[in-house]
């Protein structure tokens, strides 16, 4: 891989991550289309970039969620304070995409990677999405994140294990459908995703060790940088667009891409 596709699939990790269209499924057309896989490793290392940008937008959230989750441990903060709950949520939320991912690494990484599944779970969870956002009854605020809902957005975003289906997209829906606000749902989103990304970005670091796999860092490193510029813009668009709009856009989006998949698989253009 040069340095130009790395570029451009450092842009198009930075765009796509946060917004609920699915970054694995545009790193895997754009890789295809420029004669590259950027294969899991790739992906993996370029999201360290990405959730950095995560930490450095909501450093303020952050702080004072850590702050009151280690309070809480000793006392000092009630159990019940919605900030110290919100950290044991992520906690929690993140078992199961960590234990997920960790048992069925070979299969994502191989057989799921192709391109007719990508294509298929775009279509079918636009759809979902569509559903959930025109149902949505766009109420509760995060501070109301109970145990229950901190769960199941667990258990949401682990289904982001299967390219096309994106990591924001599977959790925003399941906030959707238990009736937060769209920003809240992006919010916790986010920051939900922080423990299981930089967790499988480090642990692919740690095999690329072991193995011995050849990596291009120069490329690599230039994507993971230019990844984290763009998605600094991308969140702060995301939730102003998200505050006033739903998600028809990238709804319509998803279907397009899925369909143009499709057709650059059936014309030869793309090799599944």
């Amino acid at each position: 891989m040069g340095y130009l596709e790395a570029l451009l699939l450092g842009v198009v990790q930075g765009l796509t991550e946060f917004l609920p269209i699915s970054s694995s499924a545009h790193l895997r057309v754009v890789g295809g289309l420029l004669g590259t896989d950027p294969g899991a490793s790739f992906t993996a290392v370029t999201q360290l970039g990405t959730e950095t940008a995560v930490v450095l937008y909501f450093a303020r959230d952050i702080w004072r969620i850590v702050r009151s989750w280690s309070l809480s441990l000793v006392g000092r903060v009630p159990r019940d304070d919605p900030d110290a709950r919100t950290g044991w949520l992520i906690i929690v939320g993140s078992v199961p995409i960590g234990v997920l991912g960790f048992l069925l690494q070979d299969l994502i990484r191989d057989e799921a990677r192709s391109l007719w599944l990508v294509a298929t779970t775009l279509w079918v969870f636009a759809l979902v999405l569509w559903w959930a956002d025109r149902r949505a009854a766009d109420a509760k605020p995060l501070t109301e994140l109970s145990w229950r809902d901190g769960i199941l957005f667990g258990l949401a975003q682990a289904l982001a294990l299967v390219p096309g289906v994106s990591r924001s997209g599977g959790t925003i829906t399941a906030g959707l459908l238990l009736g937060y606000t769209r920003a809240a749902a992006a919010r916790y989103s986010f920051l939900l995703a922080i423990p299981a990304v930089f967790g499988s970005g480090l642990y692919e670091l740690q095999q690329i060790g072991e193995e011995g796999t050849p990596v291009a860092w120069g490329p690599t490193l230039l994507a993971t940088v230019v990844a984290l510029g763009v998605a600094l813009v991308a969140i702060h668009w995301f939730l102003r667009w998200i505050s006033s709009r739903g998600f028809g856009l990238f709804v319509a989006y998803r279907i397009g891409l899925a369909a143009l998949i499709y057709v650059l698989l059936l014309t030869g253009a793309l090799q599944a």
